[in-house]
């Protein structure tokens, strides 16, 4: 079901966001009256979001929060009821990413993306639900990221948690039916590449530059996104035609799916730059991580470009799959 009250009389907690999605969120909710609790590991970043929000007409709550300590999301929550009263939405967004082959990943940055968007999902949700129910019901949003249904080379700690995400929505989601609390929706966001810091942020032991895979979609579209999931939620939902693309691709031909978007992607996350190793913001905000403006301050001619490319890429690979079936329908 969805919120109980209008969005001008709700109180939404959100993680990570200082930046990128979550910033953007913070500020779709705020221009809709929302009250914003905003939650990330950096204080300062939290602030300047927290002052657009009051500037665009929501009020907004600062609380430093590192969700992969269950004691401390657990405090964010008390936080947000202690200051609006209640919590009628929360938004598990915080996530890191490392990225390079499998087996040069050091361990300790998987597991550390693993307690990130993971397990930092799961005290969300473990500390929003009792929250949710006193409220007489929300909505709680999960953003998996397209990488929940499909994967992409060099980024195997990222597609294991946003694959692990979706699994545990589908599962919470039928417990609070078959219990009795089917008051409370639980979605998942599915975006495209998002034009966010995620990839200047993110660990790197590949060598070389990165940047977004085409086509790159602005952070606002996810917002308006999950702001329609407020209103009416789903089970699912996609951000980007190309996210929508190629979910459906990887469904009706996942083998060659596979192939290709492992082809694409291996070439296009890459930049010409030769790149040491680097934890990024992994296990703590660096002065890299202090800059929250996304992949390119050029970003109506970079959308312009990516989108292109993508789409073309994209089109390719449906086209592809298409004679694939109708090839093996031929056949005797």
């Amino acid at each position: 079901m969805p919120l109980t009250r209008s969005l001008s009389d709700a109180t939404v907690v959100i993680t990570g966001a200082s930046s990128g999605i979550g910033a953007a969120t913070a500020y779709a909710l705020a221009r809709r009256g929302a009250d914003v609790v905003l939650a990330a590991r950096t204080e300062s970043a939290l602030r300047r979001v927290a002052a657009f929000c009051r500037e665009l007409g929501g009020r907004a709550l600062v609380v430093p929060t590192d969700v992969t300590d269950p004691e401390a999301v657990e405090r964010l929550a008390g936080r947000a009821v202690a200051e609006f009263g209640r919590i009628d939405a929360w938004i598990n967004n915080a996530a890191v990413g490392t990225v390079g082959l499998f087996d040069e990943i050091p361990v300790s940055e998987f597991r550390r993306v693993v307690d990130v968007n993971l397990l930092g999902a799961v005290y969300g949700t473990r500390a929003a639900l009792p929250w949710l129910g006193a409220a007489g019901g929300g909505v709680l949003v999960n953003n998996a990221s397209v990488l929940a249904e499909v994967a992409m080379p060099y980024q195997s700690a990222y597609n294991a948690t946003k694959h692990a995400i979706r699994g545990l929505a589908d599962t919470v989601r039928q417990e609070l039916r078959v219990t009795g609390r089917g008051n409370i929706s639980i979605c998942t966001v599915l975006p495209a590449t998002i034009d966010t810091p995620f990839f200047r942020h993110a660990a790197n032991h590949s060598g070389r530059e990165l940047t977004p895979p085409p086509p790159v979609y602005p952070p606002e579209m996810v917002a308006e996104t999950i702001v329609k999931l407020l209103r009416r939620p789903r089970r699912e939902a996609y951000a980007g035609g190309a996210a929508r693309l190629i979910g459906l691709q990887w469904r009706l031909a996942p083998a060659l799916a596979e192939r290709v978007l492992g082809w694409y992607t291996a070439r296009t996350q890459f930049g010409p730059g030769v790149r040491a190793d680097s934890t990024g913001a992994v296990f703590t905000p660096d002065s890299a991580a202090e800059r929250t403006d996304g992949w390119s301050g050029r970003r109506g001619q970079v959308l312009r470009l990516t989108a292109a490319v993508g789409l073309a890429a994209g089109t390719a690979v449906g086209t592809v799959a298409a004679i694939s079936r109708r090839s093996r329908g031929g056949r005797p």
